[in-house]
Parts: C-alpha cells; structure tokens; sequence
C-alpha cells in the first residue's frame, strides 16, 4: 500500500521532526505581557532543587536554540526549521524552571506561527522554517501528537502551578481538539492516539509511534477529563509496547491491522529501533513509582539493561525482532536512559551513562566541545533534571517541579 510522507519526526540523521506574535493571542495583556515583551533574552532557571549540571544544560540549550522572540530553532537542519515538538519541551522546561516570561514568549510565538494565531481554533503546524524561495514559513501543515500532547500538558500544568486559568481554558480546548482530530476507535484494539490527524491517516493498517505514548500525560489528561479516552489510550499503549518488544527494544513506529487484530512491523521503518524510540525508555522511567503500569513496562523493556549491566555501549540502530545491533548511539540517548536506569537500580550503568554525557555534554564557559545537536540536548534535558530532582511526576502524571518544593538548593554532588 502506499503510504503518505510522515508528517513528523525520525531523529537527527534526517527531518525528525511570521515572527514575534502577541500575548494578546492568549488573552493575557497588561502586565504580564509588557514584563514578557521585556525580557528580551533566555530565561533564567529559578531557585530550586537540582544540581547545577542539569542548569548548565538548560542554559546551553537556551543560548543555542532559543530566540529571544520564542522561536526554538534546531540548526543542524538544513531548513533551520522549528518543530511543534521544540516548541512543546521549551514550553514544559520554562515550566519545570519557574520561568514565566520564557513560557509566555514561547507561546506567543507558537501560536502566532504554527497555528494561525489559535491554538484552540488549529492544530499547530509541525514544521515551520527556510521555504524553498528563501522566505520563512510554514514548511508542513500537518500536525504532529506528540507536540500537541505536550503543548496541552504544559498549559494545563502552567494553570494549575502558576494559578492562571487562561493556561488551563487554552489547555483545554487544545486537548479536546487532539480529541477530535487525532484520536481514533481502532477495531480490535479500542482508543489510541495517532501520531497525525485522521485526515491523513490510512487504515486498514494505521501507523502508530510508540515514543509519542507518554503515560503521564494520559493520567494528567484523565485526571482534567474523565469521561475522555485516556485511560483506554493508556492501556492499549501499555499492550502495544509489550507486544511490539519481543527483544526489550521498542521500534520506531509500529502499525495495528485492523484486519488481523495485531501489531505489525511498519513499512516504511520495519523493525527499527532508533531516535525516535529511545523516549520510550525515558517516559517509561519517569513514570511514579505508584503507577500500576511502571513495573510492566520496564520488564517489557529490558534491553538496554541488559547492554548496559554487562558494561556495554548503547547501539544507535537496533532490529527489534533480531536483537541485532549497529552503530554507537550519541550522548542524547544516554540521557534518555538515566531514569530508566534509576528505576532499575542500575547504579553501575548510571554512573557510566553520566560520564559519557559529561564528555560530550560541551557545558560550561571553557567547554571546547562542539554544541549538542538540538535532539540529543533535549533528551539531556528531560533525563538530567530528572535524575537531579529539578522535577518530578506524580501517580496522577501532575508535574512537581523543584521550585514549588522545600528542599535544600545547595547542588548535589
């Protein structure tokens, strides 16, 4: 069969994934708009728990990939573009640091540029850059879950943790579009997330992207709405991710046929394990220690334990059928693994998975090394202030971010 383009994002060795608008756009004026259009520059992290490494990381990223009008900007694509995806983790990380100037600038740009001026009204464009007559737009108007998911999931928690309604209203509306456009009753099978609208969906084989189930996103999402499709997507997420790891490795895209009842290896991608897939590891050992599901998924994916305990080398590509590996896999996926790792109790293979990103990581003012890619960067981000307690998830996939924590501040070792 043929297949449409994916509308999304496949790791740094290919495509993965109007200027400044108004804070009037959310319906956030006065103020808060004039102290957000003020602070001309990267946000700054906040006093909080957490060690200073992790802060070295998200200062590098911001100084690198962050404009100061909100656009993040991946460099090492040759279109320079902004994904919804960058757009999404920025919005999270001003979040996780306090930091509500970022998070509006951010936003402001996001919705002025990938969706039209309205994240309630449209889905945000997944990919936005240098068009082919050298002009700056958008390259790919379709949408793409995984940024739309974390888009909603930070508004809703900005809401909630900076007491700001209109966060939430947004947030809402947001999720009930992604609702609408990219949830779908699979036969067999039940709710599941698509990675794209329906519109440009296939059955009867429908790819799905395992790293894009994120099961602390889906209990914060039942928790805002009960009577919504979380909590069915969150166990059919749990059933594709044990069924498609014969080996302990998730693929990078998988497809359910609803003329078998099964998962499938996808067409384009097979059996591949790679960029995409090493954020399941890292969902995956996030999860709170409380939730029913952690335990099953971290027996589901146990290979990069097993690689890791025996003192190996992460592999770039792995076939997920076989086993077999290629390739050494960059620092990124690395910091993908350092919760999975915790959770594991792997304490050997922490610390060797720390020393490798240690000395690639380039942090710091007499760091010699060039800069991280904006993929590997972003994993950092998420498994380091993990790991170094800048946040946290709860059972019911609430954020807990260090700052609204008592805790001594002193960095850890």
């Amino acid at each position: 069969m043929t297949l449409l383009p994916l509308p999304t994002s496949t790791g740094p060795q290919g495509l993965r994934r109007r200027q400044f608008g108004s804070l009037a756009l959310l319906g956030l004026g006065g103020p808060l708009a004039s102290a957000a259009l003020a602070a001309a520059g990267p946000g700054t992290p906040r006093a909080g728990c957490g060690s200073t490494r992790a802060i070295g990381h998200w200062q590098a990223f911001l100084q690198r990939h962050v404009q100061p009008d909100g656009r993040v900007i991946d460099f090492d694509t040759p279109a320079q573009h902004s994904t919804s995806e960058g757009q999404s983790y920025t919005l999270f990380f001003a979040l996780v640091h306090n930091d509500r100037p970022l998070f509006d600038r951010v936003l402001a740009w996001t919705q002025a540029n990938l969706s039209g001026g309205s994240l309630a009204s449209r889905l945000p464009a997944w990919q936005w850059g240098r068009l082919a007559d050298g002009k700056w737009g958008v390259m790919d108007g379709n949408a793409a879950s995984d940024g739309d998911l974390w888009i909603a999931y930070a508004l809703l928690e900005a809401g909630r943790l900076w007491n700001a309604p209109a966060y939430r209203t947004l947030g809402r509306q947001l999720l009930a579009r992604v609702v609408a456009e990219e949830v779908v009753t699979l036969e067999g099978l039940g709710a599941m997330l698509l990675p794209w609208p329906r519109s440009v969906a296939q059955a009867p084989n429908w790819r799905l992207n395992p790293s894009y189930l994120c099961l602390q996103q889906f209990r914060r999402f039942q928790l805002e709405d009960p009577k919504g499709p979380w909590r069915e997507i969150a166990d059919n997420s749990v059933r594709l991710l044990g069924a498609t790891a014969p080996r302990g490795y998730s693929p990078d895209w998988c497809v359910w046929s609803t003329e078998q009842h099964a998962f499938l290896a996808d067409p384009e991608k097979g059996h591949m394990a790679s960029y995409d897939a090493i954020r399941v590891y890292l969902w995956a050992g996030m999860l709170a220690a409380q939730d029913p599901a952690r335990a099953t998924l971290l027996d589901s994916l146990s290979g990069p334990r097993r690689v890791l305990e025996a003192g190996g080398a992460l592999p770039e590509y792995v076939d997920t059928r076989t086993g077999a590996t290629t390739g050494q896999a960059p620092a990124g996926f690395y910091g993908a693994c350092l919760p999975y790792l915790r959770a594991l109790g792997q304490n050997a293979a922490l610390g060797a998975a720390l020393a490798r990103i240690d000395a690639r990581g380039g942090v710091g003012s007499g760091s010699t090394a060039a800069p991280l890619p904006y993929y590997e960067r972003t994993l950092i981000l998420f498994g380091l202030g993990w790991l170094d307690g800048h946040f946290a998830f709860d059972r019911q996939g609430q954020l807990q971010p260090s700052w609204t924590r008592a805790c001594n501040t002193a960095a850890k070792a």
